[in-house]
């Protein structure tokens, strides 16, 4: 087997067990839900059959295992219980550990899939006898009926088996039994059945009367059904063979799952045409009015309320269809590293195209600018693009945490239950690669520390379960991510003691409270009452700090009630490679301001500096704004200018100034990492080269103003 082969198998298993993963952690809350034990039922039966294939026999065997005991889950022998989700879970670990084993990363101990395999075949044993499982319907509501007749139109999922391989098909069946049916004996409930054992069977339409109803004709019986399966239409029809006589029975083929089969947008006219429910001619009498056609022609006594809201409900299922169709087949995979390249081909792209533009701008020929102009703009265009296909969202940063939180939890004994928000807001990929073991120290300490046991919970007057919250919204250029929980709270007199004790601050040291807060990031301080194999030692809270504020040039900031839980609010960049920057001038160094931070700026003179007394404040908007004055902070000689300019940046939330010679204007930035003889440098954050060939430093605001307020307390 070739490493070609092997590398695609590992990249494919390595998707799979994600989503092998997030099933298991739904079913856990759904255990009845058959289309989520589907979906982990196919996982597991692929990693099997690509491990066969490509050489891999050691997880086959071991995943053939835990397929055996799936498939009696999905034939109702065993119930999905909390027990199997966790030796599911186990197993999924154990084929991962086996994976990196085959990559050369680590060893595995067959002890453990030993052990594995061993309670599955108990559990099974143990649960011989066949359970029958209750139905589940699904309801999805109609926005578009506001009557009790939509409570009658009820989209119910009929699961069977999986669609084995092959191309799917989708059959639109109109059922319409007559009386006679029923007095027959015949089974509505056993022909939709059979018809969910050869795929996915939605109803999107059906009668709710009694079989005393439907045999004196006082309520018409009507099923609409939407099938999708791999088989064929001979195969859909002979479901009804034995009703056709009885019944009024069309079978329709919509098509295949291509494109071109799910138009845009089908309307319910269209729909009730098809389906003989309406005439075209009366359709078009109808189509007068204003109103939405399904009341029209409910007005007009040409269908019923129900078959319109089953019209609804197909035009919904048809429209998802196509929409994730469109999604499926308009993505590719790219390797991280030929995005990596390409972003820096843009960037060097972008400083080329500012020479060429302060070239023209030199030369000063009109026939030149022209093409230089638009070369600018097809630059910034082709910049903005290729980030976005940077960008990912968040929330696959998020669903990785459930897992987290459900092992914490049994750890230690505690009912937590985790939400997310704004999982769709995007963010650079390379910042979401370092900003999960923060996110994870951040969780653990929430769940450890946070977190109290149901029994103090509940005499507290909370609910039993407590709850972290994860979200995540855009600001600007800046995406806001919070960790929010229910728990106890921070203990600022606590911390403070901690801090004072460990020799962070003076005994005599007065502190606001987010001061204190701020605190807990320093090394060793913990408000932990006991030191636990999870937290409780004081050093996570700093790698959280230094990775926020250091690496991703971001800010983390604590809110906090005792008793009644705390907030964690991370603010980061969009993106660490190239952004937009306010390009100033201290004597002759260049400087890059983040634009995402500059406010506004405002003229600075000696006069201004004197009235104050030497105190490095002025008065803006009536608010006193502290400063940092950029020449006496990075050392630079030349004397001081009888004007000066002062940009205004927010740090934090907080307004301060940044006090220098010349504000030259905007400037697309590409972002340089320094060498590491400069790794230890104080308010810079890396370097950019301008038009002229010269190199600016990119000022970190937030480390500059850090560091600038030490001194002042310092001196």
């Amino acid at each position: 087997m070739s490493e070609e082969y092997a590398a695609i198998f590992k990249e494919e298993a390595s998707e799979l067990l994600e989503e092998l993963e997030f099933a298991l952690l739904e079913l856990e809350e759904s255990p009845d839900d058959m289309k989520i034990v589907g979906r982990v039922f196919r996982a597991m039966h692929t990693i099997k059959g690509s491990g066969a294939m490509f050489g891999f026999d050691d997880i086959a065997d071991f995943t053939h295992h835990v397929e055996t005991v799936l498939d009696k889950v999905r034939e109702g022998i065993i119930p999905a219980s909390k027990e199997l989700i966790s030796l599911v879970l186990a197993s999924r670990d154990h084929i991962s550990d086996m994976l990196d084993a085959a990559s050369g990363e680590g060893a595995v101990d067959p002890g453990q899939g030993d052990a594995i395999v061993n309670s599955l075949q108990n559990l099974l044993s143990g649960n011989s006898a066949p359970a029958a499982p209750e139905p589940k319907e699904e309801v999805e509501a109609d926005p578009d009926s506001t009557t009790e007749a939509d409570d009658r139109s009820k989209a119910s999922p009929v699961e069977g088996g999986p669609v084995a391989e092959g191309d799917s098909h989708n059959f639109r069946i109109s059922f319409r039994p007559s009386p006679d049916f029923f007095d027959s004996g015949s089974d509505v409930e056993t022909l939709l059945a059979d018809l969910g054992n050869m795929g996915e069977c939605t109803v999107t339409g059906a009668s709710d009367g009694t079989v005393e109803e439907y045999r004196s004709g006082k309520v018409e019986a009507f099923w609409d059904i939407l099938v999708s399966t791999t088989q064929d239409l001979n195969s859909v029809k002979d479901v009804f063979i034995f009703a056709e006589s009885t019944s009024k029975i069309k079978v329709v083929e919509l098509g295949d799952d291509s494109e071109a089969d799910f138009p845009e947008h089908k309307k319910i006219g269209d729909i009730l045409v098809e389906r003989g429910d309406v005439s075209r001619d009366e359709l078009g009498r109808a189509l007068g009015g204003q109103v939405p056609i399904g009341e029209v022609l409910v007005a007009s006594a040409l269908v019923s309320r129900d078959k319109v809201n089953s019209a609804l409900k197909e035009q919904k299922i048809m429209s998802k269809k196509r929409e994730a169709k469109v999604r499926t087949s308009s993505s590719i995979k790219v390797a991280a590293d030929k995005l990596d390249y390409l972003i820096n081909l843009v960037g060097e792209m972008v400083v080329t195209q500012a020479r060429l533009t302060e070239a023209a701008n030199d030369i000063e020929n009109v026939t030149l600018m022209e093409p230089v102009e638009e070369v600018e703009r097809l630059t910034s265009e082709l910049r903005d693009c290729v980030l976005n296909i940077r960008m990912l969202p968040i929330g696959t940063t998020f669903s990785r945490f459930k897992r987290l939180v459900r092992d914490l939890s049994e750890e230690l004994g505690k009912e937590v239950d985790m939400v997310t928000q704004g999982a769709d807001t995007e963010l650079d990929k390379s910042v979401i690669e370092q900003l999960g073991d923060p996110m994870v120290h951040l969780i653990r300490n929430s769940i450890d520390h946070g977190i109290e046991s149901p029994e103090i919970r509940l005499a507290a007057g909370k609910p039993r379960r407590g709850r972290v919250r994860l979200s995540a919204v855009h600001s600007g250029a800046n995406v806001m991510i919070t960790v929010e929980d229910d728990g106890k709270g921070l203990d600022a007199e606590r911390i403070k003691a901690k801090s004072i004790e460990k020799g962070l601050i003076a005994a005599d040291a007065e502190l606001s409270e987010d001061e204190i807060f701020d605190l807990v990031f320093g090394a060793g301080v913990s408000t932990a009452q006991q030191v636990t194999g999870i937290s409780g030692r004081g050093v996570g809270m700093d790698v959280v700090k230094s990775t926020i504020e250091g690496k991703l040039k971001g800010v983390v900031r604590v809110n906090s009630v005792l008793g009644e839980g705390s907030t964690i609010t991370i603010t980061l960049p969009l993106t660490l490679a190239i952004i937009d920057g306010l390009l100033v001038k201290v004597g002759n160094t260049h400087f890059v301001l983040p634009l995402s931070q500059v406010e506004e700026c405002v003229e600075l003179t000696a006069e201004d500096i004197n009235m104050f007394h030497g105190r490095r404040v002025f008065p803006v908007r009536e608010k006193l704004v502290p400063y940092v004055d950029l020449r006496n902070f990075f050392t630079i000689t030349g004397q001081d200018l009888e004007l000066r300019q002062m940009v205004i940046v927010n740090v934090a939330d907080e307004r301060v100034g940044l006090v220098l010679d010349d504000v030259i204007g905007g400037h697309q930035t590409v972002i340089k990492s320094l060498g590491w003889v400069y790794r230890n440098a104080e308010g810079v954050s890396g370097a950019t080269i301008l038009g002229n060939g010269e190199v600016a430093l990119v000022v970190d605001v937030a480390n500059l103003v850090k560091h600038a307020t030490k001194e002042e307390v310092t001196v």
